[in-house]
């Protein structure tokens, strides 16, 4: 019985992880490029006192064994990245990738990572930039851009400052092997790790491939009605397991009388 407390409280705390998750999911409901995140569970090892296929005696042989479970853990919180709802913003420099791949940004101390959110800036020297200011790369420089064009290939076209077409450039999009394996590095940036792969650049333009949407952000992935579905799962799970730890409870107490 004392086992079945420690099982019991190995999933109270996996669904308080559950539910850190389900609650970090809907709280970037709103979050532009954002992607949910699924908790994976894995159980325990085992105590066997007897083990299926060991030799009885006699020369025979157990068909079954005997295993007693010690619980659960979380084995990963795995990145679902389905494709958001695109939404119509009107504004030029909102851009939508619509499937696979991530725009490139260099941080303020020079390294390199990956975001899904398009709602890019100018800053005052003409760089196309993140909200947080992180420089978008594989983009033209800017500066007194005027009626700027990025097409469903992701090629780009302005007019500078003298009325004269700016040089046009292809935006970069990069996609990686296991977009599972990113790590998630807050402020919609994510980072390459060796589970997921180097980064390889998308080609537009292929037959259901990714094209690139301006005037359109990508919405998160959140499904609020599954969400919420989780999330009573996840309370009746607890609730479940913290019966069973107090009825383990009860049944020591009920020992411990005996003596008596």
């Amino acid at each position: 019985m004392i086992q079945s407390l420690y099982a019991g409280a190995t999933g109270m705390e996996a669904q308080q992880l559950n539910l850190n998750v389900i609650a970090n999911n809907l709280a970037n409901a709103n979050t532009t490029g954002f992607k949910r995140s699924k908790i994976e569970f894995q159980d325990l090892l085992y105590q066997k006192p007897r083990t299926a296929g060991s030799d009885a005696g006699n020369g025979n042989v157990l068909p079954t064994g005997s295993e007693l479970g010690n619980g659960t853990r979380v084995a990963a919180t795995a990145k679902i990245f389905t494709q958001g709802q695109l939404k119509q913003t009107g504004n030029e420099l909102d851009v939508a990738v619509d499937g696979d791949g991530f725009f490139k940004v260099q941080r303020v101390d020079g390294t390199e990572a990956y975001t899904r959110d398009g709602s890019l800036k100018i800053d005052s020297q003409g760089k196309v930039v993140t909200s947080d200011g992180f420089q978008v790369l594989g983009l033209p420089n800017l500066l007194d851009a005027r009626n700027i064009n990025i097409s469903r290939d992701g090629a780009v076209t302005f007019f500078g400052k003298d009325g004269k077409v700016g040089k046009p450039e292809t935006l970069q999009l990069y996609r990686f092997p296991n977009a599972a394996g990113l790590r998630s590095m807050g402020g919609n940036l994510y980072e390459e790790t060796p589970s997921s792969g180097s980064p390889q650049s998308v080609t537009f333009g292929q037959e259901g491939g990714t094209t690139i949407a301006q005037g359109f952000l990508e919405s998160s992935n959140v499904n609020i009605v599954e969400e919420m579905v989780n999330m009573i799962q996840a309370q009746r799970a607890y609730e479940i397991n913290s019966k069973a730890i107090t009825t383990s409870d009860e049944m020591l107490g009920q020992l411990a009388q005996i003596k008596r």
